[in-house]
């Protein structure tokens, strides 16, 4: 093949696409002040792990976590100390001004907890029911009964979430016996991913028998393998219009687990899948819980689907690069953003958009920085220590001496009060 060949197109110039395909419909529900679904963006979801009797941790880390930008959390409600607890956390984080949804998460004895605890049931703004830890056979049927009935009569959503590691046992078995007898038998970790779709689909059909409507379910089914949980998923979508909750149950542990999760969601959120996510991230002994709200957060963003901190861009380092400047530069002016992102929110509306840009050399640094809002380029090895900053695409100064990353950090700050906040934009200058 000729470069001509290569070159070639058709009259006119073809439109290269670029994006997700259209979100997949589903129907809205309402959980506190947040809508899912229907159209609505995406929604951050995290989960704490404190014991939920102790009020206190636990609203710390509840609004720790909101703060961060989770937009609903789930707590554990596993015993009577921790569902008594409920609604004195709630009182709490009111009182902080932390109006975020707070999620059941009940297995085994939910049903009893949400009838003794009625205060409980009143505070929270979802109930997660596992069908596979509901009970077995007819107790399953009215425990399941009991939870949704509660949900109705306090005109509270429900999560069914089936969970790869705790699926109906009922239901599997049976599919796997149809499968044995079948004269085309499919694989048998296929069959397991049929029963998570059924478990989900069969429970929604029974929730809606008891009189829950569609706008007051959201649809969930974990695994804990990538290619597993996209595979359910599109089928869960293709079979239903309900809300879905995405999530890599037992992501893992640091890089591990943010590479697993951001694989499995990155595929199923360009699909049009998803309506709310989790990413559920094993932290690290006295780690930091937000963290896994960060990773929901920039995985949104970095896809385009939504914008909730300013970017940071910033070159990798090589041998042009010996110098540490433009990394602690980076993780400064990164830090810095997400630090004050909670007031600027208020003060500078529309701050979620800007992009900035810190290089460490001259190779790709200036061509990088004029397609951020505002952007350096650092001296490397070796070159003049001028550092030409730009803004709005075109070159605004040069900064030189020991300060430039202090006078850098300044820029940007004028920058966004000047963009964002009350004064006129940055006009750019030689």
């Amino acid at each position: 093949m000729t470069d001509a060949d290569l070159l070639a197109r058709p009259q006119g110039m073809k439109e290269i696409q670029a994006g997700p395909k259209g979100r997949h419909q589903t129907v809205q529900v309402t959980v506190g002040n947040v809508k899912v679904g229907g159209g609505a963006p995406i929604v951050v979801q995290s989960m704490t792990n404190t014991d939920t009797a102790d009020v206190d941790s636990t609203v710390t880390q509840v609004a720790a976590l909101a703060r961060a930008g989770s937009e609903m959390v789930r707590i554990t409600v596993d015993r009577n100390e921790a569902a008594a607890a409920v609604p004195h956390i709630r009182e709490k984080l009111d009182k902080m001004g932390v109006d975020v949804p707070l999620i059941g998460d009940f297995h085994y004895i939910g049903h009893k907890l949400l009838a003794e605890y009625p205060a409980c049931a009143a505070a929270l703004a979802k109930y997660r029911i596992n069908p596979g830890n509901v009970g077995f056979k007819n107790k399953r049927d009215s425990q399941f009964t009991d939870i949704v009935e509660i949900a109705i009569k306090n005109g509270k959503a429900v999560r069914i979430g089936a969970n790869w590691g705790s699926l109906d046992q009922e239901l599997l078995t049976r599919l796997m016996e149809d499968n044995a007898k079948s004269p085309d038998p499919i694989d048998a970790r296929a069959v397991t991913r049929e029963a998570m779709v059924q478990s989900a689909l069969l429970s929604a059909k029974r929730a809606e028998e008891i009189g829950l409507p569609k706008n007051k379910m959201i649809l969930s089914a974990k695994v804990s393998n990538v290619q597993d949980l996209i595979a359910v998923y599109r089928e869960l979508a293709s079979r239903s219009d309900y809300a879905i909750h995405l999530g890599l149950t037992e992501a893992g542990m640091g890089s591990k687990g943010i590479v697993a999760s951001s694989a499995a969601l990155g595929v199923l959120l360009q699909d049009g899948i998803g309506d709310t996510i989790r990413v559920s991230l094993t932290p690290e002994p006295g780690g930091d819980r937000t963290l896994e709200v960060k990773v929901g957060q920039e995985i949104l963003q970095t896809m385009g689907f939504r914008t909730f901190v300013p970017l940071v861009a910033a070159c990798p380092g090589c041998g042009r690069t010996t110098s540490t400047v433009f990394q602690e530069l980076a993780r400064d002016i990164q830090s810095f953003i997400r630090d004050e992102m909670p007031n600027w929110k208020t003060r500078y509306p529309g701050v979620e958009q800007l992009n900035v840009a810190v290089m460490g050399c001259i190779v790709n640094g200036p061509g990088e920085s004029k397609h951020a809002d505002i952007g350096i380029s650092l001296p490397g090895t070796g070159e003049t220590p001028a550092a030409p900053v730009f803004v709005d695409g075109q070159k605004f100064r040069t900064l030189r001496g020991p300060t430039i990353a202090a006078d850098f950090k300044a820029l940007v700050i004028d920058y966004i009060d000047q963009r964002y906040g009350a004064n006129a934009k940055v006009t750019a200058a030689e």
